[in-house]
């Protein structure tokens, strides 16, 4: 059939017009059905065949090799999920912001489509300011005539005028949106270059320091919010997303609904927390979320911080607590307990014990069968 033979699809833009660029290695078969192929031209720029991207172009592709060259098309299609149940989006925002007279405004179909796919709050206005940022940067020329050079350049600049690796990473992610979403070009930009990521040790409380946050809350509503993000491992969004029924007091687990990446997953549940959110319950009578704020929509997630910020100073903890810390501090606690890291995988949600293994370089346990080189 294929004997080792194949070709990948790719998409291109030349002169601003889309293209199906043909990329494979030198092989007289493949070139003798390229050039059967009536329209065929050759990029200097890309060093590929390519072709106007027309649905009858596309077929004719897969015509011609069919049984005889196989076709990657990872880099060509691509299907998108929806993020059905994410939070209403704020997009209306963005269309009725007053801008300078010189500001460009981000797309309308960037923001509609932002808005369709149902991507969460946090990502919207993160995408938005950074592509806006991204097209005024160019402010006279059209993003789609903006070229790949360019676009490492505006990274590069980025990177000179001190900003994060996560922001750029960031600016990086709301460009491709645009291409390879919004114009339906995936993986158009698929040779640019990604800073490296910081690997940076989690930081972790002490039980005593938990507990001490815990003691110091102001309330019971507040009580129950600490005790979950520690005790079941909760990201804060998790935990304001979070409906009655998802607390399981048969089973003792706690059901997370579309948490990160859009997977739902069950953690733990606390006994002592199931007596106190038991109390909870009697007294405030939630309805839509567990922890609900003004007129019963969930929780802000910076009262959350408030609360944990609060916690710890009356606590006598001299060092910024963030909801995060409360959670790697559940997975660091429960692998010096010495739970399998595959178990507190799963409770975390991650999708490689990888991601986990981070929490070894700060369990004590990990460490204390090392001999002592002085004694």
């Amino acid at each position: 059939m294929h004997k080792g033979r194949s070709i990948t699809l790719k998409h291109l833009l030349i002169e601003n017009q889309r293209k199906i660029g043909l990329q494979f290695s030198s092989d007289k078969v493949i070139q003798g059905l390229v050039d059967s192929i009536p329209g065929m031209k050759w990029s200097v720029e890309f060093n590929m065949h390519y072709l106007p991207n027309t649905k009858p172009n596309l077929e004719h592709i897969f015509k011609v090799f069919k049984g005889e060259v196989w076709i990657n098309g990872n880099y060509f299609f691509a299907i998108k999920k929806l993020h059905n149940d994410n939070p209403k989006v704020d997009v209306q925002w963005f269309r009725n912001r007053k801008l300078g007279i010189d500001r460009k405004p981000c797309p309308e179909e960037y923001l509609s489509k932002l808005e369709i796919l149902r991507y969460s709050n946090n990502t919207v206005r993160a995408y938005v300011n950074c592509f806006e940022a991204f097209i005024n940067h160019f402010k006279e020329t059209e993003p789609l005539e903006i070229n790949e050079n360019e676009i490492r350049e505006y990274l590069q600049k980025l990177i000179r005028d001190g900003k994060s690796n996560s922001y750029v990473n960031q600016a990086l992610n709301s460009i491709k949106f645009y291409y390879e979403v919004v114009n339906g070009m995936p993986n158009r930009f698929y040779s640019i270059e990604r800073p490296r990521k910081k690997k940076r040790l989690p930081d972790v409380l002490s039980k005593d320091e938990i507990l001490g946050i815990i003691e110091n809350t102001n309330n019971l509503k507040h009580r129950c919010i600490v005790e979950l993000l520690y005790s079941s491992g909760l990201r804060r969004n998790e935990l304001l997303q979070l409906r009655p029924s998802d607390i399981d007091s048969k089973r003792m687990m706690v059901r997370v609904r579309q948490g990160k990446g859009s997977k739902d997953r069950l953690t733990i549940l606390s006994k002592s927390t199931l007596n106190d959110l038991r109390q909870y319950f009697k007294e405030y009578r939630p309805k839509n979320f567990l922890f609900e704020g003004v007129k019963g929509k969930s929780y802000s997630t910076s009262s959350v911080l408030n609360i944990i910020v609060n916690a710890a100073k009356k606590a006598g903890i001299n060092r910024r607590v963030t909801p995060h810390m409360l959670r790697h501090s559940f997975a660091t606690h429960l692998l010096e307990k010495g739970t399998d890291i595959r178990h507190i995988q799963l409770l975390l949600g991650h999708g490689s014990t990888r991601t986990t293994e981070i929490y070894t370089h700060v369990a004590d346990r990990s460490f204390m069968k090392i001999e002592d080189l002085l004694s």
